[in-house]
């Protein structure tokens, strides 16, 4: 048997260790991080976060040499909150929490928008008169959630199309459909992607067919879900954000992949038992067209000019007292 000294045992080591880093799969800095890394997302386990999933279950992050977490959100949770409280590493917001925290002196910073356009949108009966032009608001009772990005998307709408709140009525919206169901309002927020699809089936078996008002369409950018982490994190653990990041998009580049349809859906059951397979192959769809509208966008490019106009709007509405300038809160890493 060949014997090796103590010279031959510090060369292999160091050579280990130069492959591990020149192979780019398995981060020293992710490797020599003690503690677990805690993603909180911002709502619940659907097909909004279904890149997250497939990332975790398929042992991308793992792959990537690190131990992560994925956690689900709700309105209980605040990611950015738990960046502070050192609770998660990474976390998903909107722009507007991003937006309010950084106006708070918040250390967050934006490393990936996983939207590229804004799920949210208004579904009604197509018995009512399409919504062609804003002016055709006027006279609607309209579902908001006060507080909710969807009253600042909805008063923007507003104010662009010259309406007043003498025009409309507005109604609160609970995490209830029944009064859209009882015709005790006209358009209803809704998630295009998820919520959208459950409500249409529901109504479409009742013989009720729907359309939906997407504010995009009138030249509204909110901007959605994005990845955010703090500042501290870049600076002490650089490697480890680049990392998380590469991670994290090719999971949903993997989940969006025609060719892994069923593997994808398979990763929805699991967290999504009530659903059916039917739905959630159209959820996943839909997904698609605000993750990636074209296939010249990179799923979690970072719209700058989307993000500066929901500044913009956020002032105009007084949710801000002046500008944080969120621009320089944006990092590509």
């Amino acid at each position: 048997m060949k014997r090796f000294n103590k010279c031959t045992c510090q060369k292999m080591v160091i050579l280990g260790i130069t492959l591990a880093w020149l192979s780019g799969i398995v981060s020293v800095d992710a490797v020599n991080a003690a503690e677990k890394i805690n993603y909180r997302l911002k709502w619940l386990f659907n097909a909004s976060v279904v890149g997250d999933l497939y990332a975790d279950v398929h042992h991308i992050f793992t792959d990537y040499g690190l131990d992560v977490r994925v956690k689900a959100g709700g309105p209980e949770r605040d990611a950015i909150r738990e960046l502070e409280l050192g609770y998660a590493q990474f976390g998903v917001a909107s722009a507007d929490q991003v937006i309010r925290a950084l106006s708070k002196g918040a250390p967050v910073v934006v490393i990936a928008q996983l939207f590229q356009v804004n799920a949210l949108q208004w579904i009604y009966r197509d018995e009512l008169p399409p919504i062609k032009r804003l002016s055709d608001l006027k006279g609607k009772i309209i579902g908001i959630t006060y507080g909710g990005n969807d009253e600042t998307i909805m008063r923007t709408l507003m104010a662009k199309g010259g309406i007043n709140s003498k025009d409309v009525t507005l109604f609160s919206v609970r995490y209830d459909y029944t009064p859209f169901f009882k015709r005790k309002a006209d358009i209803w927020p809704v998630y295009r992607n998820t919520q959208g699809v459950f409500l249409s089936a529901k109504l479409a078996r009742a013989g009720e067919t729907v359309r939906f008002l997407d504010p995009y369409n009138f030249g509204v950018r909110f901007v959605a879900n994005s990845v955010v982490t703090s500042e501290q994190m870049i600076a002490k653990h650089p490697q480890t954000v680049v990392q998380f990041k590469h991670a994290l998009l090719q999971g949903w580049r993997e989940a969006l992949r025609p060719a892994n349809l069923e593997k994808t859906i398979n990763v929805l059951k699991q967290f999504d038992k009530d659903t059916s397979e039917a739905l959630l192959a159209q959820q996943l769809a839909i997904t698609h067209t605000f993750i990636q509208p074209s296939p010249d966008i990179k799923i979690g490019s970072i719209d700058t000019a989307a993000w500066k106009e929901t500044e913009q709007i956020m002032l105009a509405q007084g949710l801000i007292k002046k500008p944080v300038n969120v621009e320089k809160a944006l990092k590509s890493m």
